[in-house]
């Protein structure tokens, strides 16, 4: 019996090895099967990018329903330039880690807004509304005050 359990064990990692071999040989050199790179976004493009969604967010008149689930689509309107500020802001070499301290804790908090999953609406208890849409413009401020290019 031990025999037939090693010998079935054997035969599955030699498939296995096969497989994997096989799957990783599937192209050529020459071609390149992968998506093309994300354009990255510099600091001032980015900056520029978030505070427009906030002012967007402003002049559609920010989100006046109070039933929750009625502003997800405002909110991920601002996270998602916000998200793209952050990695514009990692890859900014003129300034480093200590000078965006204070962006990245307001990002960070937006973030804390997102993870519940959905909009919690305007009467509820714990509403992340604040944290998304008035960190936003807390944020935007804090850009205004600390120009960089």
């Amino acid at each position: 019996m031990g025999r037939q359990l090693w010998g079935k064990t054997a035969g599955a990692l030699v498939l296995a090895v096969t497989v994997a071999a096989v799957s990783g040989c599937g192209s050529s050199s020459d071609e390149d099967d992968s998506k093309p790179a994300a354009k990255e976004v510099g600091i001032g493009e980015a900056t520029t990018k978030f505070q427009t969604a906030v002012t967007k967010f402003d002049e559609d008149g920010g989100c006046p329903e109070k039933e929750p689930g009625t502003c997800w689509d405002q909110m991920q309107a601002l996270m998602g330039p916000a998200r793209t500020l952050r990695k514009a802001m990692n890859a900014h070499k003129g300034t480093g880690p200590g000078f965006w301290s204070d962006a990245y804790a307001l990002i960070d908090k937006m973030e804390k807004g997102m993870a519940v999953g959905e909009d919690q609406g305007a009467e509820a208890l714990t509403t992340n509304r604040p944290v998304v849409f008035g960190t936003a413009h807390v944020l935007s401020r804090w850009l205004d005050a600390h120009p960089v290019s």
